[in-house]
This record gives C-alpha cells, sequence and structure tokens, in this order.
C-alpha cells in the first residue's frame, strides 16, 4: 500500500510539473498577444451578399523581416465571427471565416508576395506588401445563401489576425514558442452590427 501512495504522489508531481512548464511557455503569449490594433471595421451589402473591411496597425520587428527575407513563409490567418445575442443563454455563434495570408520573398525576382486563396500579389518591398496587408478589403464573411442571419437584424461582430506559428518550418516553431518576437497578433475585436437591407 505504502509502494502505490509512493508511485501515485510521484506520478502528481510529474503532472504538476509539466503543467507549471506548459503554462510557463503559453503565457508569455498570452500577455504579448496584442501587437496588432484593428481599427474602423464595416460590413457592407454586396450583389453576393456581405463583405468586411477593417485596417490593421502593426508594426514588423527586424527578427520577422529577417525570417522573410531568408525564404521563410510568413502565415497571417484573419478570424470573423458573427453572433446573434440572446438573453436567456449564450450568444448564438451564426457563423465563422477565416482566410490566410501568405508572406514570402523570392529571391529570384527579388519581389514580395502577398498571396490569399488563389490570389497573389508582388512588391518590389516589403513595406509596400506590409502596407497591403494592413488593409483588409471586401472579404466576402457571408453569402446570401448562408442560413442563420437575416437583414436588418442586430448581430455581434468580432475580427481578430494573428501570425500563425503553427505554419512556421519546425526549427522556427520551437524557437517561436514564448517568443515575444514571433507573437504578432490582435485581441478580438468586438463590435454591433446592424446588416444592412438591401433597397429596390
Amino acid at each position: 500500500m505504502m509502494v502505490f501512495i509512493t508511485a501515485f504522489s510521484k506520478n502528481v508531481r510529474e503532472i504538476l510539473r509539466r503543467c507549471l512548464v506548459s503554462l510557463w511557455l503559453i503565457l508569455p503569449v498570452f500577455a504579448w498577444a496584442a501587437e496588432i490594433e484593428i481599427s474602423e471595421p464595416q460590413i457592407q451589402l454586396t450583389d453576393e451578399g456581405y463583405s468586411l473591411s477593417a485596417n490593421f496597425v502593426f508594426e514588423f520587428n527586424q527578427r520577422l523581416e529577417e525570417a522573410v527575407n531568408k525564404g521563410v513563409v510568413l502565415h497571417f490567418v484573419a478570424d470573423f465571427e458573427l453572433l446573434k445575442p440572446r438573453w436567456y443563454w449564450l450568444d448564438d455563434k451564426v457563423l465563422t471565416r477565416s482566410q490566410t495570408y501568405r508572406l514570402s520573398y523570392h529571391a529570384l525576382t527579388r519581389q514580395y508576395r502577398l498571396s490569399t486563396g488563389g490570389l497573389h500579389q508582388s512588391y518590389a518591398s516589403l513595406s509596400d506588401a506590409l502596407v497591403m496587408l494592413s488593409r483588409l478589403r471586401n472579404w466576402g464573411v457571408i453569402e446570401k445563401t448562408d442560413k442563420g442571419f437575416k437583414p436588418g437584424d442586430t448581430y455581434q461582430a468580432a475580427l481578430r489576425i494573428r501570425l500563425d506559428i503553427n505554419q512556421l518550418p519546425r526549427p522556427f516553431q520551437l524557437s517561436a514558442i514564448g517568443n515575444k518576437d514571433w507573437s504578432l497578433a490582435s485581441d478580438w475585436k468586438n463590435w454591433q452590427v446592424t446588416l444592412p437591407v438591401e433597397t429596390k
């Protein structure tokens, strides 16, 4: 019985130790999360549904610039949520959308490329590519065929953008954990929106 208790207490100590180490690694990421500010989010009516536009304010540090110039592709993920407030229960998540932007440098052409989906745009300088990255324009977040939303109703919208370190090459993923230089992300930007009604 004594052997069982001793072994059990060792296992508990080991589990607690691992939890503390994990927490120590994760906490800096949360502490440094708000490196990007989101401003002027707007949802507009289009022929296909509704599109989202917003501005991102951020500074690209030297570590990220060096990584891009050495051929590392950086993936930025924009996440959008539309929720219907409910007084009697948790808010109803009507829909979620994600869009990935890939920032890369091509040494042969000496150009920077910003890609999303099947669209690619090349730039002569990194600063030009970052200006485009900071301007989210006409992202189709709601289609007319989507269910769960009604034009004229009021919803809670939420937007964030983050550098996805999970899509970095493996050696960079390990060095990025708990490293402020790789923690480029925004908090969720929440705002109330009444979906415009189409006028005939």
